[in-house]
Parts: structure tokens; C-alpha cells; sequence
């Protein structure tokens, strides 16, 4: 007869291995759908994200259980990995969020896509230009301390004696968008 802690660990063992195969049956009975955490941990995108973008109407949730668990198919999975490549190509939540309306109003995103895209590169290619300039203000500021060497001042008379150049901002920089 095993002694009495050991058989409340056993017991505790089993209610737990219970759990989890109804939560595995709970999962196969409804059609293959798949619980938030398990979305979560097969997407790598955290559960109060996934809240989020459901809430935002970037994914939908198919079906809740009776205790109101949000239930997800694979297209959830696939929806994800949209997000996370549009995300990767510096699309906004907002854009992506267009996006996908468009597409579910069996319109075709493509060319407002292509046009976001062809603006991201002449707004990337003018900051290039503006991070050129900057550099070039830079290494020429450099040479110029390099030559005076030390100078005195309150703290650094380098510094102190320079005269600041101004950096315009690129209108609508990358630098500037806000990523949702």
C-alpha cells in the first residue's frame, strides 16, 4: 500500500494527465481547432497579441467554446504568417488591417500594395540620401577636430565651437511612422 503523501501525489498526477487528454479531446471533438495558447505557441506570437489582432480585425477567432475559449483553425496560422511577413516588409498594422479588408471583399490588394511599397522606397532612398549628407557633415567635422587637436572650454571645447548644422527632417520618414 503506498504511503499516504506519495498516493496524493498520484492522485494529483492523474487529475493532471485527466486535464490535459480532455483538453486534447476538447480540441480533436472540435474539429481540429486549436485553443489561443496553443496559436500562441505554434505562431511564436504571445496570446495578448493575439487578442489584439483579433480585436483589431486583423484575425479572426472561428468558434468559442461553452466556457467562452476563443478557437482558432489553421487559417489562423496561415493569417500569422501574412502578418509577420507584411510586418517584415515595413507594412503598419493599419495598412495590413486594409489589407486584409480589401482581400475579404474579394478585392485584390496587389497594386496598393506595390504603390506602398514603391513609396517606403523613395521615402528609404531619400533618407539614404539625408544619412549621406549627415556622414559626410560628420567626417568633415572630424577632420576639423582632428586638426585642432585638444581646445578648451566649459566641458568640451570641440563640441563648444561647432557650429550645428541642420538636419532637415524627410517628410513622412521612415524614422517618423508610427508601426501598429
Amino acid at each position: 500500500m503506498p504511503a499516504p503523501e506519495s498516493y496524493g501525489r498520484q492522485k494529483m498526477g492523474a487529475k493532471i494527465i485527466m486535464r490535459f487528454v480532455r483538453s486534447q479531446h476538447t480540441v480533436e471533438a472540435a474539429g481540429g481547432l486549436m485553443k489561443i495558447g496553443e496559436v500562441a505557441r505554434r505562431s511564436g506570437v504571445g496570446v495578448e497579441a493575439l487578442r489584439f489582432y483579433e480585436k483589431s480585425g486583423l484575425l479572426d477567432a472561428r468558434a468559442r467554446t461553452e466556457a467562452g475559449y476563443r478557437l482558432y483553425d489553421e487559417s489562423a496560422l496561415e493569417r500569422l504568417n501574412f502578418i509577420r511577413r507584411a510586418q517584415t516588409l515595413g507594412f503598419t498594422l493599419t495598412e495590413i488591417r486594409q489589407i486584409i479588408a480589401d482581400s475579404r471583399a474579394g478585392q485584390s490588394p496587389c497594386a496598393e500594395v506595390r504603390e506602398v511599397v514603391r513609396r517606403r522606397l523613395a521615402e528609404l532612398d531619400e533618407r539614404m540620401r539625408e544619412m549621406r549628407r549627415y556622414r559626410d557633415q560628420l567626417a568633415a567635422t572630424l577632420a576639423a577636430w582632428d586638426a585642432t587637436g585638444e581646445a578648451e572650454g566649459h566641458v568640451c571645447g570641440l563640441i563648444e565651437a561647432t557650429e550645428p548644422a541642420p538636419r532637415p527632417a524627410v517628410e513622412g520618414s521612415l524614422k517618423g511612422r508610427r508601426r501598429r
